[in-house]
C-alpha cells in the first residue's frame, strides 16, 4: 500500500496470516480514525492476494474517510501458513482476525469476487450464533459493525450469505455491468429476495479497469454516511 504499512502476523487457524495495517493519513477526510476496515481479496487460486488493486483501491478509499484497514493474504497465499480450503478455513480464519484486530469499537467488512463472498460469511457469523446481541445483529463481538462493502460478488460459484436487514443500509454491493466472471444476472438473483440495492457499473467489467477512481469514488460516497 505505501512505505508505512505496518506488517502484522496473526495467527489463523491453519498457521500464521501475513497482514498489512494501514492508517488514515494527515489529509484523511476524518481528522480521527474511524475504526478499522478489513478487505478480503480474491480467489486464492487464480492469484488472489492481498495486493491485488481491487483490494488496494478499497482500502485507500477506506483511509481518505478515516479508517484503519487491514488487508491479510489467506491461508496458502504469500506467507500465510496453511493450504486453500474452499471458503470454509478461509471464514474461520477471517472471525480469527476479527477476534484479534477489532475485539471492541467501529469495524467494516469489505471484500472482491471470493473476497466479498467470505465477507458475506463475516457479516453473518458476527449477526447470529451467539456473536451478536439477540435484539441488535449489527452489534456483535463487542464491537459496532458499521459499514459492509462488496465489489464483485461471487454469486455464480459460492454460497453467498444474506445481508440482515438491519445491516442493509450500512451495505453498499457494487458489480460491474459487463462483468465477466460474475454475470450480473446472478448477484440480481442473489439480491431481489433481500430487497437489497445493487449499484451497478456501466460497461464495466469484473477488475473495474479504468473505473478504479470510480470504485474508489463510490465507497468513499457510501462511508460518508
Amino acid at each position: 500500500m505505501n512505505k508505512s504499512s505496518e506488517k502484522l502476523t496473526l495467527d489463523g487457524g491453519a498457521g500464521l496470516i501475513e497482514a498489512l495495517l494501514d492508517h488514515p493519513s494527515n489529509e484523511a477526510s476524518s481528522s480521527q480514525e474511524r475504526g478499522i476496515a478489513i478487505i478480503c481479496h480474491p480467489h486464492p487460486l487464480f492469484g488472489g492476494t492481498m495486493d491485488n488493486k481491487v483490494v488496494q483501491t478499497l482500502a485507500r478509499g477506506f483511509l481518505a474517510s478515516g479508517w484503519r484497514t487491514l488487508r491479510f493474504n489467506f491461508r496458502g497465499v504469500g506467507q500465510s501458513q496453511g493450504e486453500h480450503d474452499n471458503g470454509r478455513g478461509e471464514v474461520a480464519d477471517l472471525l480469527t482476525i476479527i477476534d484479534q484486530v477489532a475485539a471492541s469499537g467501529p469495524v467494516a467488512l469489505a471484500g472482491f469476487s471470493f473476497g466479498a463472498f467470505i465477507a458475506s460469511h463475516g457479516v453473518q457469523a458476527l449477526s447470529e450464533g451467539g456473536r451478536a446481541s439477540a435484539n441488535d445483529p449489527s452489534e456483535a463481538f463487542g464491537g459496532d459493525l458499521k459499514k459492509v462493502i462488496l465489489v464483485g460478488t461471487a454469486t455464480t460459484r459460492f454460497d453467498v450469505r444474506p445481508i440482515a436487514p438491519v445491516l442493509h443500509s450500512r451495505t453498499l454491493v457494487i458489480h460491474g455491468e459487463e462483468d465477466e466472471t460474475v454475470p450480473l444476472t446472478s448477484v440480481m438473483d442473489w439480491a431481489r429476495p433481500q430487497v437489497l440495492p445493487v449499484t451497478v457499473v456501466p460497461a464495466v467489467g469484473h477488475f473495474f479497469h479504468g473505473q478504479l477512481p470510480l470504485l474508489k469514488a463510490l465507497v468513499m460516497q457510501h462511508l460518508k454516511d
